[in-house]
C-alpha cells in the first residue's frame, strides 16, 4: 500500500507580520479603560483643588482689603515660617504629633503583646480595644471634653471625689493641662490603631524561631529583645509613618476640646483661623501647601517601609 502525498502549496509574496506589540498594547489599554474614570474623579478632586491653593499661595489675596490684591511670590511662605504664631503653631504640631505617635506606639506594643497571648474572651477584649478607633474624631472629642475633663460631672473628677471623699481637689483638666488633654485624647483614640499594626507583625513571627530559643533556655525578655523587637522593627516605623500622616493633620480634637487656646493651636487649626476669620486666603493657602508638602514626605517614607515589608514577605 503506497502513501499518498499531499501536494504542497507554495505561497507567492511577503508573509505580513504580526502585531504583537499593537495587540498587547490594546490589549493593556482594554483592561485599563476602566479604570479611567476613577482615575479622573481622583485627579479633579484632589488634583485640580490643590493646584488651585498652590497658584493661591502665590498671590496677596485679603477679603478685608479687597483692593489690594496681586502676585506676591514667596511673600506668603515667607511669613508662615516668620510670623511667630504661625511658628508657634508649627513647634505645636511638631509636639503633639511626636508626642501621641510615641505614646500610642508604645501602649501599642503593650496590648498587642498581651493580646498575641492565649486567654480566655480574648476576642472579646480585642474588639473592645479596637473600639476607640472605630469613634468618629469628633464624637471622641467631645466625650472626652464633657464626659471625662468636666470639672463638674466629669469622670476624671467624680472618680477623684469617691476615692478621696467631698474636700477631694477639682482640677480643671482643659485649662490646667490644655496640650496634654488634647494628647490624652488622640492617645485613647489611635493606640488600637498601632496596636492592629503591632498585632500583624507579632503573628507574622517565625514561630521555629521562638521556639528554639525557649528551648535553649532563653527568658522572655531575651526572646523579646533579641527576636521579637527586631522583627517588629519595621512594623513600629510603619505605625510612627502612617499615624504621623494623619494626627499632623488632626483639627477636630484640637478645635473641640480647647479651640485652639490655650497654646494648643496646630497648624492646621492655624490655616482654619487664617482663612475662615483673618481672611487670609494667601497666607492660609500656603500653610496648607506646607502641611501636604510635609505629608507627602512622611508619606513616601511610609511607602517605602511598605514596599520593604513586602518584598520580605515575598522572600519569604
Amino acid at each position: 500500500m503506497t502513501a499518498v502525498k499531499e501536494p504542497v502549496v507554495e505561497t507567492t509574496g511577503p508573509v505580513p507580520p504580526v502585531r504583537s506589540g499593537r495587540v498587547g498594547a490594546a490589549a493593556r489599554w482594554g483592561r485599563r479603560a476602566p479604570l479611567l474614570p476613577a482615575l479622573l474623579f481622583t485627579i479633579v478632586v484632589t488634583q485640580l483643588p490643590f493646584a488651585a491653593t498652590l497658584v493661591i499661595s502665590l498671590m496677596r489675596w485679603n477679603s478685608l482689603d479687597p483692593t489690594n490684591r496681586g502676585f506676591a511670590g514667596l511673600d506668603n511662605y515667607v511669613a508662615v515660617f516668620t510670623d511667630p504664631d504661625l511658628r508657634s503653631a508649627i513647634w505645636t504640631t511638631v509636639v503633639l504629633t511626636a508626642s501621641v505617635v510615641l505614646v500610642s506606639l508604645l501602649l501599642g506594643l503593650v496590648l498587642a503583646l498581651l493580646l498575641d497571648r492565649k486567654f480566655f474572651g480574648r476576642g472579646v477584649v480585642r474588639t473592645m480595644l479596637i473600639a476607640p478607633f472605630l469613634v468618629v474624631p469628633v464624637a471622641a472629642a467631645l466625650l472626652w471634653k464633657h464626659a471625662l475633663y468636666n470639672p463638674d460631672y466629669g469622670l476624671f473628677n467624680g472618680v477623684l471625689s469617691w476615692l478621696f471623699g467631698a474636700d477631694a481637689p477639682q482640677p480643671e483638666w482643659i485649662s490646667g493641662m490644655p496640650l496634654i488633654a488634647v494628647e490624652a485624647a488622640l492617645v485613647w483614640q489611635w493606640t488600637p490603631f498601632m496596636m492592629l499594626i503591632l498585632l500583624a507583625g507579632l503573628q507574622s513571627r517565625p514561630a521555629d524561631a521562638v521556639e528554639a530559643a525557649r528551648i535553649d533556655g532563653a527568658t522572655p525578655w531575651q526572646v523579646f529583645r533579641y527576636l521579637t523587637l527586631p522583627h517588629l522593627r519595621q512594623y513600629l516605623e510603619l505605625g510612627a509613618l502612617l499615624g504621623s500622616i494623619y494626627i499632623v493633620q488632626n483639627f477636630d480634637a484640637v478645635f473641640t476640646i480647647t479651640s485652639g487656646g490655650l497654646g494648643t493651636a496646630n497648624l492646621p487649626y492655624t490655616i482654619y483661623q487664617t482663612f475662615y476669620q483673618a481672611h487670609d486666603y494667601g497666607q492660609a493657602s500656603a500653610a496648607g501647601v506646607v502641611v501636604v508638602v510635609g505629608s507627602i514626605v512622611i508619606a513616601t517614607f511610609a511607602l517605602r517601609v511598605v514596599s520593604s515589608l513586602l518584598r520580605e514577605e515575598v522572600r519569604g
